[in-house]
């Protein structure tokens, strides 16, 4: 997450972001999800086929009274477990909702590696420039430290990724085919979407815009993305024209990072609207950080939020301070599809991120000074529902027909479980058992096992 403007004094990913307004509410969606963007990775549970399991002595969504949760074919049910079905012991755990990281970019970790002295920084060129020298040092190859890092997300309860990739022509599409890779090995137990991300800028990078077209043309990705096009571009129309062209002809979503404030951030949204309007790209747009709408007074809000929900365009947000979430309730009421993502894990930017959706969650609620059980719950949905919504994956919301993707930890109840982040016991993707006691399983195993 790069924004396009330094702030004064020291220069960190923190103080890149700083300066945008606080959080209005936390809401996040209850309605049926929407369908997946063109191109994008949509997946039904990864384990439909394997059969009736019992998940025995739980208590769904940190209920009062403990009961059998019936997975068939991967899906939640709500007929009785046949005889002869596979039980799990849930020993009274709560049942929870996995979670969706609507906003990571795994190619750059330096996650289950050696430690990274990170050298001071004065503007986005000294990062790019060390993004460059970090990944040129990497023993380890994209795949391995993508896939070190998807292993964990999963071991912490993630069901779905939105992973953003960078491609400049200091990697070519090394960074694409390292998440494509990763991916594979981890269809049975997370669902993908790989966005090529122009880190370096789309115009001011010569080279950049054929290979987003190559990334596209070669179905290698799901969406193709685009960042600051006015302030650190400095090609606005050129920019979003090159990038909405791409997705248009290869039939691709976008997933547009866009940090600048004030009346250059709205410019470019506008420019955004006015392209997906134009193109009939309803429903396959997202735009991510957005803090041009931080900060507006109401009645503005209000007129772009009513653009954002007609024609469907997505956003996402990270939670690194409150004056730096979107305004989500606010936002749903005009019925704006919000998630809530990790962004960069241990890169050159930050020592920090640790690609846990629930610590996620959890520093939601901490940064906007939520105290209610309402509150810590919304925070919750909002990394467990706002992210699916945002991928166009179902609510994995425990109700009948519902994904069997869940959690099961020891608490006494879902807000509890939003401040004291207890370890994952059992992770369960499609009804297998994909991780346990906070430990990946490989390929995962069946329940009961």
């Amino acid at each position: 997450m790069q924004p396009s403007s330094p702030a004064s004094g020291t220069f960190s990913r923190r103080t890149m972001l700083a300066g945008a307004a606080a959080l209005a509410g936390t809401a996040a969606t209850t309605t049926a999800a929407v369908a997946a963007p063109a191109g994008a990775t949509a997946a039904g549970p990864s384990g439909a086929g394997t059969g009736t399991v019992v998940f025995r002595d739980v208590r769904p969504l940190g209920t009062q009274h403990p009961t059998d949760l019936v997975v068939v074919d991967g899906r939640v049910s709500d007929g009785p477990a046949p005889r002869g079905a596979r039980v799990v012991d849930g020993g009274g755990r709560i049942a929870l909702p996995s979670l969706v990281d609507a906003h990571i970019h795994p190619d750059k970790t330096t996650w289950g590696g050696s430690w990274v002295s990170r050298r001071p920084a004065s503007g986005i060129a000294d990062y790019v420039e060390q993004d460059v020298e970090l990944f040129h040092s990497q023993r380890r190859s994209v795949a391995e430290r993508a896939y070190g890092l998807m292993t964990h997300a999963v071991s912490r309860g993630t069901r779905g990724m939105r992973a953003h990739a960078d491609v400049a022509p200091a990697y070519g599409l090394a960074g694409v085919e390292g998440l494509a890779e990763a991916r594979r090995r981890l269809r049975h137990a997370l669902d993908v979407q790989i966005v090529a991300f122009p880190q370096h800028g789309v115009i001011r990078t010569p080279g950049t815009v054929e290979l987003l077209e190559e990334a596209a043309r070669g179905g290698a990705v799901d969406m193709i993305g685009g960042i600051d096009p006015g302030g650190f571009d400095q090609a606005p129309e050129e920019q979003l024209d090159a990038v909405f062209g791409i997705a248009d002809r290869h039939g691709v979503g976008l997933d547009i990072h866009l940090h600048d404030r004030g009346a250059k951030g709205l410019e470019a949204m506008r420019g955004i609207i006015d392209r997906t309007r134009a193109l009939s790209l309803t429903g396959k747009v997202t735009v991510s950080h957005v803090f041009c709408l931080t900060g507006l007074a109401d009645g503005e809000l209000g007129s772009v939020a009513a653009d954002l929900g007609d024609l469907d365009i997505a956003l996402t947000t990270v939670a690194p301070s409150g004056s730096l979430v979107l305004p989500i309730a606010r936002l749903r009421e005009h019925g704006v599809r919000v998630g809530l993502g990790s962004d960069g894990v241990r890169d050159s930017w930050s020592p920090f991120g640790n690609a846990d959706m629930l610590h996620r969650a959890h520093l939601l609620g901490w940064v906007t000074d939520v105290r209610l059980d309402d509150e810590l719950t919304e925070c919750y949905r909002v990394a467990a529902h706002g992210g699916a919504d945002v991928m166009g994956l179902p609510h994995a919301d425990l109700k009948p027909g519902a994904p069997a993707d869940f959690v099961l930890v020891r608490g006494e109840c879902l807000p509890q479980v939003v401040v004291d982040m207890p370890q994952r016991d059992m992770v369960v993707h499609g009804g297998v058992v994909v991780a346990r006691d906070g430990e990946f399983l490989g390929r995962g195993r069946p329940a009961g096992k």
